[in-house]
């Protein structure tokens, strides 16, 4: 028996000070372990600005990109 599959959003951020990359579930994670210094927008203003897999956001600090993992289905066990 296979469990569904689940789609999941999931937010790439590029840092261009130190060329580093982070990977969030959502947009409001990334204002728990960066700050709007780092990437030069307010969380409303992410939130309003419409990300998209096809709309990412680019400042002179960092990219954002939105996307959605890939997975396959988990196999359960036969007696769940």
């Amino acid at each position: 028996m296979e469990k569904d599959k689940v789609e999941r959003t999931v937010v790439h951020v590029e840092l261009f000070a130190d060329n580093s990359h982070h990977y969030f579930g959502s947009l409001a994670a990334i204002f728990e372990k960066l700050n709007k210094e780092q990437i030069g927008i307010t969380y409303g203003s992410l939130r309003n600005y419409g990300l998209s897999a096809n709309k990412p956001y680019k400042n002179k600090l960092c990219v954002i990109r939105k996307g959605t993992l890939i997975t396959i289905p988990k196999k359960q066990a036969k007696n769940r």
